[in-house]
C-alpha cells in the first residue's frame, strides 16, 4: 500500500452561492492524497502501472472549472472521478478551500473535506 498527494493545487474558479462569485470568481486550493497499492510500480519502473498524478491533476481542475454553488458539490465530484477513472486507487481524500472567502471578517480560507473509501 502507498500514498500519492498532491499539496497546494490552485486554481481560479466560479464556485459561491452570491451572483458576484459567479461571475468574478475567486482563488481556490485543492490537496488530494490516494492511497493505492504502488508495489507493482515501485519495482516496475512503469507509469502504466501506477496512480498517474497527471490524471489526479486533470480531473480536478477540470471539475473545479464546473460552476457549483456548494464546495461539497465540487469535492464529490472529484472523487467520485477518481474513483469511476482510477481502479487502483483504494481510497481518496480530497480538500476544497475557498481563500480569502466573502464571509465579513478576516478568514483565510474555509475548507471542505470528504474522504472515501472504495
Amino acid at each position: 500500500m502507498g500514498r500519492i498527494i498532491l499539496n497546494n493545487i490552485r486554481v481560479h474558479a466560479f464556485h459561491g452561492c452570491l451572483k458576484e462569485e459567479s461571475i468574478i470568481g475567486g482563488d481556490y486550493r485543492v490537496d488530494l492524497e490516494v492511497t493505492g497499492n504502488l508495489e507493482l510500480p515501485s519495482q516496475s519502473d512503469k507509469l502504466s502501472e501506477t496512480i498517474d498524478y497527471v490524471h489526479l491533476n486533470r480531473i480536478v481542475k477540470e471539475e473545479m472549472g464546473i460552476k457549483s454553488h456548494l464546495l461539497e458539490h465540487v469535492a464529490k465530484r472529484i472523487v467520485g472521478r477518481i474513483l469511476d477513472e482510477i481502479h487502483t486507487v483504494d481510497s481518496i481524500e480530497v480538500s476544497v478551500s475557498k481563500l480569502n472567502p466573502p464571509i465579513m471578517g478576516d478568514v483565510e480560507s474555509v475548507s471542505v473535506i470528504l474522504k472515501e473509501n472504495r
